[in-house]
């Protein structure tokens, strides 16, 4: 029989935070829109230039000319991303657990580098704090 664990709320154990941005207008290197691999590549390298660490990655281009979906599950939590090069919109999502220290200031800073790669002319950015 399966036993539920009670876990006092004043003993928070997984806190992070949660950066979500809707980019319009970019202006970006159109790889980064159209081409799967070179995302996935390119998003990688920013996860490891931020100090995060990638466990594995999954990217999909939708043919030609559709664009492409891609996550990268880290060991502190996850990177989303969705590309419509048609429309010059991308949807971005950082996540961060802050389990054995405070991976804040690393996942502001592979959320900062992504957006700046796509340089969006309307980026609605969304930031909340999760416990």
């Amino acid at each position: 029989m399966d036993r539920a664990v009670a876990v006092h709320p004043s003993r928070r154990l997984a806190t992070g935070l949660h950066l979500i941005g809707d980019l319009h207008g970019c202006a970006c290197d159109r790889r980064l829109m159209y081409d799967a691999a070179h995302l996935e590549s390119f998003c990688k390298a920013r996860v490891q230039a931020a100090g995060l660490t990638t466990v594995g990655s999954l990217f999909h281009a939708f043919g030609e000319d559709g664009g492409v979906t891609g996550v990268i599950v880290l060991a502190e939590s996850h990177l989303s991303i969705h590309t419509w090069p048609e429309s010059g919109y991308v949807t971005l999502d950082v996540y961060v657990c802050n389990y054995t220290e405070n991976n804040r200031p690393k996942a502001q800073k592979l959320f900062n580098d992504l957006q700046a790669a796509f340089n969006p002319s309307e980026p609605r950015l969304h930031r909340m704090d999760r416990a």
